[in-house]
Parts: C-alpha cells; sequence; structure tokens
C-alpha cells in the first residue's frame, strides 16, 4: 500500500498537479491539507474520474483536510477528538481496507503554525499537539496499523532546516514545538523518513519568498509517523520534490511511503 501526504495549498488552485500526481505517483491513499474550501466546493467529481474515493472535512477559505482512497474507507473522526470547540478544520481520520484483507487506520493532520509566538495562535498550536498526542496514545491501544500523517508545521531538529540558527525563535523550530513532536515519537511512532535516512537537506517546504526554491532553502514540516505495526511494514519513502518546480506549485512537495500491508 503506497500512502501519501501533500500540502496542496488550495486544492482548486492545484487541481491540475494533484491529478498528475495520482496519475504518476499512483498512491493507494492521499492525505492531502489546507483546501482551502468548503466540503461540498471540493472536486469530487474530478478525483472520482481519477478513480478515488474522497472524505473531506473543508472550510471556507481556510484549512481543510481530506482522504482520498482507490479501495473503500470509513470515516473514524472529524475533528480532532479532544478539541470539540474547535471550528478549524485540521484533523480527518478514516480505516482504508487494504487489498489483502488487511485495513489501516490514517489520518489527514494540518496542524497549526502558531506564529506568531507572543499571540493566541502559539498557545493554540501547543494545545492542538497535546490533544493529538493523548489522542495517538488512544490509537495505539487499538493494535492495529496506523498513519498519522501531514502537515505539522514543526521542524523536528537542525538537519531538517537550511539554517537553523535563523529559525531558533519561530514557532515551527521553538523548543517547546520541538518536544510536542518529540511526544508523539516517544510514544511509540515512528518518523517514516527517518527510519530510512539520517541525511540533511530532505525538504518538503520551500518557501515562495527569496528564492527559497532555486537556493534550496527548505524546511521539513511534512511528516508519516507510523505505529509499530505500520513500521513494520515500511518498504520505501520518498519526497517528490520535483512537483514544487511545476507551473504555480504549492509551497509544499507530496512525501509518500511504500507499505507491505
Amino acid at each position: 500500500m503506497r500512502i501519501a501526504s501533500w500540502n496542496v495549498n488550495s486544492v482548486r488552485q492545484r487541481l491540475t498537479p494533484l491529478l498528475a500526481f495520482l496519475r504518476e505517483a499512483e498512491p493507494d491513499v492521499l492525505c492531502l491539507q489546507e483546501l482551502k474550501c468548503e466540503t461540498a466546493a471540493f472536486p469530487r467529481a474530478e478525483i472520482e474520474d481519477a478513480g478515488y474515493n474522497a472524505l473531506v472535512h473543508g472550510q471556507k477559505t481556510f484549512n481543510g483536510v481530506a482522504i482520498l482512497s482507490r479501495r473503500p474507507l470509513e470515516a473514524a473522526a472529524i475533528g480532532l477528538p479532544g478539541m470539540a470547540e474547535d471550528s478549524q478544520s485540521r484533523y480527518l481520520e478514516a480505516v482504508v481496507s487494504s487489498e489483502s484483507g488487511g485495513a489501516l487506520r490514517i489520518a489527514s493532520i494540518y496542524a497549526p503554525n502558531g506564529n506568531p509566538v507572543d499571540s493566541p495562535k502559539y498557545p493554540y498550536k501547543l494545545a492542538f499537539m497535546e490533544a493529538l498526542t493523548a489522542h495517538a496514545a488512544r490509537l495505539l491501544e487499538l493494535e492495529e496499523p496506523t498513519a498519522l500523517v501531514g502537515d505539522y508545521n514543526i521542524i523536528p531538529d537542525d538537519r531538517d532546516v537550511y539554517d537553523p540558527a535563523a529559525w531558533t525563535q519561530d514557532a515551527l523550530f521553538r523548543p517547546e514545538s520541538r518536544a510536542a513532536f518529540q511526544r508523539l515519537i516517544n510514544l511509540g511512532y515512528v518518523d517514516a523518513l527517518r527510519a530510512v535516512t539520517d541525511a540533511s537537506g530532505l525538504y518538503t517546504f520551500w518557501d515562495y519568498q527569496a528564492g527559497a526554491w532555486p537556493k534550496n532553502r527548505g524546511l521539513r514540516i511534512d511528516h508519516l509517523l507510523l505505529s509499530s505495526r505500520a513500521a513494520d511494514c515500511l518498504a520505501r519513502v520518498e519526497i517528490a520534490a520535483s512537483t514544487r518546480a511545476g507551473e504555480k506549485p504549492s509551497d509544499h512537495v507530496p512525501i509518500f511511503a511504500d507499505l507491505t500491508l
């Protein structure tokens, strides 16, 4: 089973590259973030024509997450458990069947950015991560293959940013943010990319400003976190960096993993 995650930064504006990625990479499951459209405005017909079922949790203008699957999928959670009063569409969870008769529980996550750190946005970011960690712990009790994927808006360590010193005061790289990400790992989840390589300079985001892409001033903030049962099936991880060079690209690129489920 090939699973993938992509912050498309407006699904309607990036529909052409999205359909191209579905056609070329052929993921079995693709989690999307930052749809920037309401559920009713999601391009469902085009996605279904490409051979995918779609589960969507949209929001007008901002946020929004979706899970696309070639196989049947069943909604497990719409909105992050533990944040019932949160009006922002940032979490969607489903159970997807595999061809072998098994199943994968997968969540599409669009965590808050948190900037500026001296505003209410940063405590909201940390509260979201706390609720996510509590829910992730409960999911482990199910003892099933689980993948928590998406745009975490967290740079885990120095290897994951082009200039660590320049980001020390940013919400994405603050010690509290990195510690929140590490708490997820400490529960027993595996950072899929780091399970296959320790290399630095492997990025999933390049800003639109200041020539970040041609200068390779990137960040790794999109992550595939796998439960031990899913990690045991991990065969390959790849960042589809070439999509950043396309016409009117998202500032994020897809990351995908092959699981022998």
